[in-house]
């Protein structure tokens, strides 16, 4: 039997695509295995985030062909919709597959493993150009034709009209919390944002099969279901009728039995009162937010074409606060974009300061290919020690309000889910505020416990 083994870099919406393509390769008869050194096939789920996301990945491949050069390794994700043929040109890559045509994967691997060549009945290669073209019913017109070792499969990602990556299998995700993607793509157009262009336009999946999905976790053995989108808070809005995330969120509670839900990155703008009263009007709902700053200055937020402003995030944080006391707040926050003076890194700190935020995600700023952001001049840029040296402090700050957040639960009793990370005489638990904790004892994951905040992280 042939192994495969798959590696995901990036979001929780990459997450969930891994966790598919897991799933359809196993249902095509392949078996999963951890070592990409004992693979024949090697999937690699990219991120495109920001250059280092880039730079992972191609140092993935290269330690991976070293390890296992007889491995057939593909990559796909964000990084292989947005630069196939930068990919292709790495030792041991065989496939590039963009997110366009991710589908194809499964089919793609069956084939080629049908000979220790790959199979003439996938591919074809032109030997006197060194191009590659699809024989095996995939739209030739949508491929791009590369001109090196590897093949590359890729199309035009705002022709994708249809929610394509089908939801993950709990059994066969390898998580105690299984994610489960309803939205794909995004509308908006953040200045330095590359993602709606690897990813497409916004598309959801429609509620009856979101309820559908979330019921075969459940019968699954799952117990926390986190919902998860590229731009999740856009839910719907392509629909017809046109539905929102409150009322299929609704739905989850009133017709399945999952017992917690958990709802990935929303947007500000998002953050409703519909929206924050729906989370704490249920317990069956995890008390967590986590929601984009990526600036408090507003000089900064105009240039990056965020739809807010400071203060406009600022009322989102206390309206959850004055519904949900206890609720975990995080933020992502993207240091030295073009023009952050010194006085608007300032701002954004004493912004921070004055936030009950729980968490930080902190994000040097890097130049995506084909944004706006990348146009900027030389002089406008900041200079890359300053980049770090921001980043440092903020993620001092971000440390410290973890702390101070953790520190404020001390002495509550909270429900807690195990994981399946564990010690000799411990168990890893998350709590649904978003606390980790270490419960005594070794148990199994996906355990519900009982668990006294002590304050200690």
């Amino acid at each position: 039997m042939a192994t495969f083994s798959i590696e995901n870099f990036g979001c929780r919406a990459t997450d969930a695509d891994a966790a598919a393509l897991r799933s359809d390769l196993l249902a095509n008869g392949l078996a999963l295995v951890e070592e990409h050194a004992r693979a024949d096939v090697v999937v690699l789920n990219t991120c495109t985030v920001t250059a280092a996301a880039d730079a992972q990945a191609r140092e993935a491949v290269r330690k991976i062909h070293r390890a296992n050069p007889a491995a057939r390794i593909i990559v796909t994700g964000c990084y292989a919709q947005r630069a196939p043929d930068e990919i292709a040109k790495i030792e041991g890559v065989g496939f590039v597959v963009g997110n366009s045509h991710q589908t194809e994967i499964a089919r793609l691997v069956c084939e080629s493993l049908e000979s220790p060549a790959t199979s003439n009945s996938a591919i074809r290669s032109d030997s006197s150009s060194g191009a590659f073209l699809s024989l095996a019913g995939i739209d030739s017109d949508a491929m791009s034709l590369a001109r090196g070792p590897a093949k590359i499969l890729t199309g035009d990602i705002f022709a994708q009209t249809a929610f394509q990556i089908a939801p993950a299998e709990f059994a066969q995700s390898g998580r105690t919390r299984p994610i489960l993607k309803i939205q794909d793509g995004c509308n908006n157009r953040c200045s330095y944002c590359v993602i709606p262009f690897v990813r497409g336009k916004s598309r959801s999946l429609p509620p009856d099969v979101v309820v559908s999905e979330v019921w075969k976790l459940v019968d699954a053995g799952a117990k926390e279901v986190v919902l998860s989108g590229i731009n999740l808070g856009s839910y719907g809005r392509d629909l017809t009728p046109r539905v929102g995330l409150v009322e299929t969120a609704r739905r989850i509670l009133e017709e399945t039995s999952l017992e917690q839900m958990r709802f990935s990155s929303i947007e500000p703008q998002d953050v409703t009162e519909e929206f924050v009263s729906l989370v704490a009007s249920s317990a069956r709902i995890a008390p967590h937010f986590h929601i984009p700053l990526q600036s408090g200055s507003d000089r900064i937020l105009r240039a990056m074409h965020r739809w807010y402003r400071a203060e406009h995030y600022a009322e989102r944080v206390h309206l959850i606060h004055r519904h949900l006391n206890d609720a975990a707040i995080g933020a992502d926050v993207i240091v030295g974009f073009p023009g952050e003076t010194d006085e608007g890194f300032q701002s954004t700190v004493d912004f921070i300061e004055r936030l009950p935020l729980a968490y930080l995600h902190v994000f040097s700023f890097s130049a995506r290919p084909g944004t706006e952001a990348s146009k900027f001049t030389p002089q406008q840029h900041v200079a890359p020690g300053t980049i770090r040296e921001r980043a440092r402090f903020l993620r001092g700050l971000g440390q410290r309000k973890a702390e101070a957040f953790r520190a404020s639960q001390a002495g509550r009793m909270l429900r807690a889910l195990t994981l399946a990370r564990s010690g000799e005489n411990w168990t890893e638990a998350l709590t649904g505020n978003y606390l980790k904790v270490k419960v005594a004892g070794r148990r199994p994951p996906n355990e519900w416990c009982d668990v006294r905040i002590d304050g200690n992280s």
